[in-house]
């Protein structure tokens, strides 16, 4: 789940949502400066459902500390601690599955989701608090990965005729792209109240390389520049739910309040100018 907080309410929004307003991004992405992502059909699916394996986790919102909703909220942006309200083997069992979910249909797309899990895991991951025992599956889980992740590509490079080696730099820049997408649509999922960079430099079609910054405006607009879309203004619907804001008292609570919110949406615009 993740969290906008409210003064009298959260607003609960599935990390399924936030990928397919992602996956939006995605399809959105290319203009004379900066070229959509290839191969497109396989990088838009990885981008869209990244995050699917969340769905069953997330129709049953679980409580966190002091009360609260668990959930991925604005205080966590930049400084990500993946294992904030959630026990590691069973976020570890979600992840697991993402890959896998997605490998069903798409091995190439998998191939991304898995190396955006193992970046959540390892480059972004505060490790210094877990227990030895968690740390042993911590590794365990990340050479798992690494594992699967070769297999998955051996499949693919068989299947597409390519060697496997050629298929790196691709892959590097899909993930790339990925993850410019994913952290754009958690800054709009949380309300991030300041510019940030997203994450990764990315390739300009004169050959160079930049980062991208994301304003926010109020009221749910973004400014992103340099601007990589077709369009000079995006508008997109973000589904959510509305809870009171205060502590629950068990989780059957939470979720009965959850249960009986109707949808609401947000409107997310992404534009060039201010």
């Amino acid at each position: 789940m993740i969290r906008i907080e409210e003064p009298a309410h959260w607003l609960l929004v599935t990390h399924p949502h936030h990928a397919r307003l992602a996956g939006q991004f995605a399809q959105a992405w290319g203009n004379a400066d900066f070229a959509p992502p290839e191969p497109r059909s396989d990088v838009l699916l990885a981008v869209a459902r990244h995050d699917d394996a969340w769905l069953e986790r997330d129709a049953l919102p679980c409580l966190g500390r002091a009360g609260r909703p668990a959930a991925f909220s604005s205080e966590l942006v930049g400084t990500y601690n993946a294992f904030e309200d959630i026990q590691l083997a069973d976020y570890l069992r979600v992840r697991g599955k993402a890959t896998e979910t997605v490998a069903a249909d798409n091995p190439y797309a998998a191939i991304l989701v898995s190396m955006h899990t193992l970046n959540l895991l390892t480059e972004q991951a505060d490790l210094t608090q877990l227990s030895a025992s968690d740390l042993a599956l911590h590794t365990l889980f990340v050479e798992q990965q690494r594992a699967r992740q070769q297999a998955l590509i051996a499949h693919v490079s068989k299947s597409h005729l390519r060697q496997p080696s050629r298929l790196t730099g691709q892959l590097d820049q899909a993930f790339r792209f990925l993850q410019a997408c994913d952290s754009l649509s958690l800054v709009a999922c949380v309300r991030y109240p300041k510019t940030i960079a997203l994450r990764h430099r990315h390739p300009r079609r004169d050959g160079t390389s930049t980062i991208l910054d994301c304003q926010p405006l109020g009221n749910d607009v973004y400014r992103v520049h340099p601007y990589p879309f077709a369009q000079d203004e995006l508008s997109f619907d973000l589904p959510f739910r509305r809870v009171s804001k205060q502590p629950y008292a068990d989780e059957a609570a939470l979720r009965a309040a959850y249960a009986v919110a109707p949808p609401e949406f947000l409107q997310v615009k992404i534009v060039r100018q201010t």
